[in-house]
């Protein structure tokens, strides 16, 4: 943590490791995400399927940071190279974390709420929330170039996507019912603040490379790095529900 407190970036091998390191934490948490997914029943069990997306998910953010870490490790590239290759894990995980929560949310019984719109309302809101505070921060005054139509996707597609998996999130919390989703309620606030923190990561990736100030190992690795870890706690809770459920069936 001295490069955070300090400010210095003179030791570049400690910079470079940390940034190539840090995501096996995401790996970890992966393998440990996908082996709980298993005893669920993997694909074959709603609820296995649900934390098995998830764990893709940020199975791929480590595809993401891998191929970052070869732009600047290998390449020796002095800002980030955005977009690039690692931008398919990054926005990979999009798709795989709504395909999670929407799973998580059909074994905790969501579905038989939605028909009242008084629960959807909070989701809804939500959702418009996240999509105004990211037009403030980064897209308030954001020139198009149509020159580069990948990152102008990309530039709309990650805060779009990341206020879409949060409401989920938040919407699956709400409206959870019957006993699974009694348990799982607690459960799924890890995942939410995993989310949440993530994206601020994406945030402030998109806003220091949109102004040339991101760097290697910086504050945005301190964010995803915090993400992942959130994330993998909320992955293993899924573990100690399954051992209290099996528990009181034996």
């Amino acid at each position: 943590f001295q490069i955070y407190l300090t400010g210095s970036y003179e030791n570049h091998h400690q910079i470079y490791t940390f940034s190539a390191v840090y995501g096996v934490l995401a790996v970890w948490g992966a393998i440990c995400g996908i082996a709980i997914s298993l005893k669920w029943g993997g694909f074959k069990s709603v609820l296995g399927r649900g934390i098995l997306f998830l764990s893709l998910g940020l199975l791929l953010q480590e595809f993401g940071q891998l191929a970052y870490s070869y732009y600047y490790i290998v390449l020796k590239l002095e800002t980030a190279y955005y977009p690039s290759l690692g931008d398919v894990g990054f926005f990979g995980t999009i798709p795989l974390y709504c395909l999670g929560i929407f799973f998580l949310g059909r074994a905790s019984g969501v579905a038989m709420r939605l028909t009242s719109i008084k629960h959807v309302l909070p989701t809804i809101a939500v959702t418009f929330s996240m999509l105004f505070l990211g037009y403030a921060l980064f897209l308030k005054d954001y020139t198009f170039d149509l020159s580069q139509p990948i990152k102008t996707f990309l530039d709309f597609g990650y805060p779009l996507g990341a206020a879409i998996y949060i409401s989920l999130a938040i919407g699956v919390y709400i409206l959870s019912t019957g006993v699974l989703g009694g348990v799982m309620k607690s459960k799924i606030l890890f995942i939410i603040l995993a989310l949440c923190i993530q994206f601020l990561a994406d945030y402030t990736f998109l806003y220091q490379t949109s102004r040339g100030t991101w760097v290697d190992s910086g504050i945005n690795d301190l964010t995803y790095f915090i993400s992942y870890f959130v994330m993998t706690i909320g992955l293993l809770q899924f573990g100690t529900i399954y051992k209290k459920l099996k528990g009181k069936n034996e």
